[in-house]
């Protein structure tokens, strides 16, 4: 089992264009929250909006409450990144406001080309995709030509088209899973503990890209178990982009739709949670009996400020929100043949989940295509 790495800092703090490279430049781009009574203007005004504009509104699980909340309450979805974006590909709207960050909103653009996708403030990115730029990322390709090229959503749309697959955090281990058994060796990218988890649950043979969530990175086992200690009954929920001594602590370890499946299923009324802390508002509003603890960042081995929230999330807001759709600004753009190839691997993910869904025999799904 071949385990090899490459680095790549993501910090990229080259401002002069304007661009948000750092988590210093993002927070200080982060919406000053509204008063009661603008709250309740901008909401209107959204609503009004949305259907003069036959737009829907789709936002992640880690923005604001507000845009949560907007979004279900005009018909929209709160939910993940390719959720998002099959729902805004599904939906009769023309047009789609993407609260979240870059990545999301190429999605939503790469399955609904004809589409206008719109989004609150398009400096909004991630650290995954930041640190896995698409020249350095196809070099790396092209010196394991043998292997297939695995990538997780949180990546451009350039490095979605040099891949062979797509996967997100709920199909990745049955994807690779899969792709072992056929016999095929995998090239992942980019964050490294969920690509580590995914190679200790199915002993594929992999080859990682070293890149890594910037809030997921930072939850510290130590001040875990100490939390836990002070919390003895609570059940540990983590995301797999944690590393992987905080994923060894948990009662569950899933992607974002599955920790709020086991928040509500399991048999108990206290959790820890190990993920964005944009979490906790959906948390808690299904599960209103019981009690969400963030799991900690903080300790001597802390480096980054993001306090368990991602700053490039913390960006969307109503005002952007409200502005783009009255302006049509921010708009998403991907160049039609970089999008025909980005769709590749995303349609293949979707056959494959669909069958397994279905109960249909997904192995035929998975030849051996090699590195694209």
């Amino acid at each position: 089992m071949q385990t090899t790495t490459i680095s790549v800092d993501y910090e990229q703090p080259d401002t002069s264009t304007g661009s948000v490279c750092s988590t210093r430049h993002a927070w200080a781009r982060v919406p000053v929250e509204p008063t009661q009574t603008e709250r309740a203007a901008l909401k209107d005004k959204v609503r009004r909006l949305l259907k003069e504009k036959n737009a829907v509104m789709v936002s992640h699980y880690y923005v604001h409450p507000d845009l949560q909340d907007l979004a279900e309450e005009t018909g929209g979805l709160v939910s993940d990144s390719l959720e998002m974006a099959r729902f805004g590909r599904d939906h009769a709207a023309q047009t789609l406001v993407v609260s979240g960050v870059k990545f999301m909103g190429e999605t939503s653009k790469i399955l609904s080309p004809h589409k206008t996708v719109l989004m609150p403030d398009l400096d909004a990115t991630c650290s995954l995709d930041l640190g896995c730029p698409i020249d350095e990322f196809s070099a790396f390709c092209d010196a394991y030509p043998d292997r297939t090229v695995v990538v997780y959503a949180n990546t451009s749309a350039a490095v979605k088209a040099r891949a062979d697959w797509l996967v997100t955090s709920s199909c990745a281990l049955d994807i690779v899973r899969a792709l072992k058994d056929s016999g095929q060796k995998i090239l992942w990218a980019p964050d490294r503990h969920l690509g580590a988890y995914i190679q200790r649950e199915t002993g594929a043979d992999m080859v990682f890209w070293n890149g890594a969530c910037i809030v997921h990175d930072e939850f510290k086992a130590f001040e875990l178990e100490s939390l836990k200690k002070d919390h003895p009954q609570a059940k540990v929920l983590v995301h797999p982009e944690s590393p992987a001594d905080v994923i060894a602590l948990a009662d569950a370890v899933g992607s974002t739709s599955a920790i709020l499946k086991a928040a509500h299923e399991m048999d108990a009324t206290e959790f820890i949670v190990a993920t964005d802390n944009g979490m906790m508002h959906k948390l808690r509003t299904l599960n209103p009996g019981k009690t969400f603890y963030e799991a900690p960042t903080a300790g001597n081995s802390a480096t980054c400020k993001s306090c368990a929230h991602c700053p490039w999330m913390a960006m969307n807001g109503l005002a952007g929100l409200a502005h783009v759709l009255e302006n049509g600004t921010n708009e998403i753009h991907v160049d039609p043949a970089l999008g025909l190839l980005a769709r590749r691997p995303i349609d293949r993910m979707l056959a494959f989940t669909a069958a397994l869904k279905a109960g249909q025999p997904a192995a035929g799904l998975v030849p051996h295509i090699g590195a694209a």
